[in-house]
């Protein structure tokens, strides 16, 4: 298997939420980056999910383009073709952070896309998409929520919201590090009543607790994992009391009505980690970590043979040493690595569906 069918991409979450383990969500702006995120988790055993953000998809279509449906489809089609060479491990395509301003120029236009492909017999490009409403009132979020569910049904797609804000910076959006960045049980209550718990079409929540985006010391991120535990168990609860007006599919585990996702974890403590995916966390966002792998090899190399990738004192340098594929390589194998431990502490390693 290489690129997930719908049916694939179920079983990949329903896996992950009974198993207790996430999905790495490999952030990509290139082929490079794209061939790495591969590599990372065909050297770790592990399924998982590649993604575009809406500055990633406008750049994977060329600068001067910057059109993110293109770029986009772009990146689906490319990955296509490269993930076959990979057929020990499943992989899901999904488009990441798209907040109201873009949805009418990049994540409706390929829902709309995909509902054609898959009124035509064919497999929707994407197997997820994430509507990001956190700039948004909380009932406006769900509102929009709703009618993209509808559309996600349509295209056989899986619809990724989030619930509460995520601070730091992320693709020129940024949010202060303070009280909004932590979710609430009534939040989760009311995002039940109004998505259901997947009887009216498969969602992934990512309900906020103290994530930040971007790079950051340690003790400036105040996680609180355990406010999922209390979400997930005050929504069960609910369901369970008749408070909560959602329906949930018997092979769901006790406790965990929401398939959730974790945002903003670079920095985060091992035990952070596999605190938040033991109370149902199945996706899990790796962007920071895995850009500073990529970029630190090439630095490492260019200072490493400056003297050779720069054309100094009238020489005419060392071809070898400039070639884009000689740093290129040294990239993908420092990001893969990166993705690997990624893999292994989300508990997905040696973990991909036969």
């Amino acid at each position: 298997m290489t690129i997930a069918t719908p049916e694939r991409y179920a079983q990949m979450l329903d896996a992950a939420r009974r198993g207790g383990y996430a999905y790495p969500a490999i952030n990509v702006t290139s082929s490079q980056t794209l061939n790495a995120a591969l590599q990372g988790l065909a050297d770790a055993g592990s399924d998982g999910i590649i993604q575009v953000s809406v500055g990633g998809a406008a750049y994977f279509s060329g600068q001067r383009v910057a059109d993110r449906v293109t770029g986009s489809l772009a990146f689906a089609a490319f990955t296509h073709e490269v993930a076959r060479k990979y057929p020990n491990i499943t992989v899901a395509l999904h488009t990441d952070h798209c907040a109201k301003q873009y949805l009418g120029e990049w994540v409706e236009p390929l829902l709309d896309i995909e509902i054609d492909e898959v009124k035509h017999g064919r497999e929707p490009m994407f197997q997820s998409h994430m509507w990001d409403g956190s700039t948004v009132p909380l009932h406006e979020n769900i509102e929009i929520a709703r009618r993209l569910l509808d559309k996600s049904v349509q295209a056989h797609t899986v619809l990724e919201i989030e619930i509460g804000a995520v601070g730091g910076e992320e693709d020129g959006h940024s949010a202060e590090i303070n009280e909004k960045l932590y979710s609430t049980v009534e939040d989760g209550v009311e995002v039940a009543n109004a998505l259901g718990l997947g009887e009216r079409g498969r969602y992934m929540a990512a309900f906020t607790f103290g994530n930040v985006h971007g790079a950051y010391k340690p003790g400036v991120v105040k996680l609180r994992p355990g406010l999922l535990h209390e979400i997930q168990q005050g929504v069960w609860n609910g369901v369970q009391s008749g408070t909560v007006h959602a329906v949930l599919d018997a092979d769901v585990p006790e406790g965990k009505p929401f398939e959730l996702v974790f945002h903003g974890g670079s920095g985060s403590t091992a035990q952070e980690i596999a605190e938040a995916v033991s109370y149902g966390v199945v996706k899990m966002n790796i962007d920071t970590d895995t850009q500073y792998a990529f970029t630190r090899a090439v630095a490492g190399h260019m200072f490493s043979h400056y003297d050779e990738v720069l054309k100094i004192d009238g020489e005419v340098g060392n071809k070898k040493m400039y070639d884009p594929r000689s740093w290129g390589r040294e990239a993908e194998d420092s990001m893969a690595a990166r993705v690997v431990e990624a893999c292994e502490r989300l508990g997905s390693a040696g973990r991909a569906l036969k």
